[in-house]
């Protein structure tokens, strides 16, 4: 792909259907528990992408057998029963959260020294909060720069069954890692159970209860209580399995949007309020502004309508924040995004970012300590800059459906969780074309 892309406006509304890619969230929690499971697990529908690749990267060199099918989208899991072969690893997680928090909570179940490290703004993004409760159930790591933040080093001799506490602000992934490695953690001097007890608001819940019907469906267990304020996870361990991923969400959301931005309808193939991933939640919010939301169970369709602005709390859907911001561009009257600071820390400052590439296109964007304040303007092309961040070219491509002149720098950089965008976004626009 070139350094940059232009954006082709569609010439009417859109009529058009998509099934995204599998969810990466998913894709990566089912790698993992299959990973620590007793025996073989098959997974269907998984994302290929630059974070998948990392992650089974991650846990090959663990010494966890993985046979991939990149073609059928399969991946076949040989688990290690909890006891991880590798006494050593030197671990690259690129820019991947999920992978560097995940391992750093898996590794410790091992025996050995393991390093893991990614790139320069990976080495930027706190973990700190993790190594502190993964102190208090018996693991010696550290932050290697003394800074908080990765290359983290982790002196593994077991994870033990006991008590933590955990701040529940900065990112739900933390809580996710120790979840999914309690199942195997070791009998504690007076536990056979690790209990999480949350300090403050836990961000993001949605994440949180998919990686509970995650742990779950391979056989561990997780009481919670007090509204998701404490979680007590027994040694069980996993039982290996066949695992369907559904189709990604927060990718989905894009699709939704450019129905509310083009008009028309898209449906999307595979997502519903059954689903398991909170951001399909994000429909609500398209329906708050003026769109119409119709669900059966095959999928959900989004039909555009004129849009109005709306004041919202998009705490625990903070994934599609950059695309509800880009809608915001289009609707009559101010857009308030609210609770969702901890955004600050993905794989940029996405509220800096987001203002900074909103008002590039005509609006008017104040930018909030834990959100934004989106009013519309006279809307024209712009070069947008992306911070090696996936979801701001995906997100701010869409304003090039109907503004003239859109053009993306770094494209490529969707290769972290969906490789096909651009592709799939020109089908999508070719498809309501075709019908008119």
């Amino acid at each position: 792909m070139s350094s940059s892309i232009e954006i082709q406006p569609v010439a009417g509304p859109l009529s058009a259907s998509i099934r995204p890619p599998g969810s990466k969230s998913l894709t990566n929690r089912a790698l993992v528990c299959a990973a620590l499971a007793e025996g073989v697990s098959n997974l269907r529908g998984v994302l290929v992408s630059e974070d998948t690749q990392v992650m089974i990267q991650g846990l090959g060199a663990l010494g966890i057998a993985i046979a991939e099918n990149p073609a059928e989208r399969t991946l076949r899991v040989t688990g290690c029963g909890g006891r991880i072969s590798a006494r050593s690893a030197d671990l690259y997680v690129a820019n991947s959260g999920t992978t560097v928090r995940f391992l750093t909570a898996l590794t410790a179940l091992g025996r050995g020294t393991f390093r893991l490290h990614g790139t320069k703004r990976m080495h930027e993004r706190p973990i700190q909060d993790l190594l502190n409760s993964l102190t208090e159930l018996g693991v010696r790591s550290e932050s290697e720069a003394g800074t908080g933040c990765p290359p983290v080093i982790v002196h593994a001799d077991g994870l033990r069954a006991g008590r933590a506490q955990m701040r529940g602000d900065i990112s739900s992934q933390y809580l996710s890692a120790v979840l999914m490695a309690a199942p195997c953690a070791s009998p504690g001097t007076a536990s056979e159970a690790v209990v999480i007890d949350i300090e403050g608001d836990l961000v993001s819940k949605p994440y949180v209860a998919m990686t509970i019907a995650v742990i779950e469906a391979f056989g561990g267990r997780v009481q919670t209580g007090g509204d998701f304020q404490q979680f007590t996870v027994p040694r069980t361990g996993y039982v290996g399995r066949d695992y369907e991923i559904e189709p990604d969400a927060s990718a989905a959301s894009y699709f939704w949007a450019a129905a509310a931005i083009a008009g028309g309808r898209v449906r999307v193939e595979g997502l519903n309020r059954a689903s398991l991933q909170g951001d399909v939640a994000f429909c609500a919010c398209l329906a708050q502004m003026g769109c119409e939301v119709l669900e059966d169970g095959g999928g959900t369709t989004v039909v555009g309508g004129p849009l109005r602005g709306i004041d919202v709390d998009m705490n625990a859907i903070s994934d599609t924040v950059q695309t509800l911001s880009v809608v915001a561009l289009f609707a009559d009257g101010p857009t308030t995004i609210r609770r969702v600071g901890h955004i600050r820390h993905k794989e940029t400052d996405r509220i800096r970012a987001l203002a900074t590439e909103l008002r590039k296109l005509g609006g008017t964007v104040e930018e909030l300590a834990d959100g934004l304040r989106i009013v519309p303007g006279a809307l024209h092309g712009a070069t947008i800059d992306t911070y090696d961040d996936h979801r701001m070219a995906m997100s701010l491509s869409l304003a090039g459906l109907t503004i003239k002149g859109v053009v993306i720098n770094d494209p490529q950089c969707t290769a972290k969780t969906y490789p096909e965008f651009f592709q799939d976004l020109a089908s999508l626009a070719a498809q309501g074309m075709s019908r008119r």
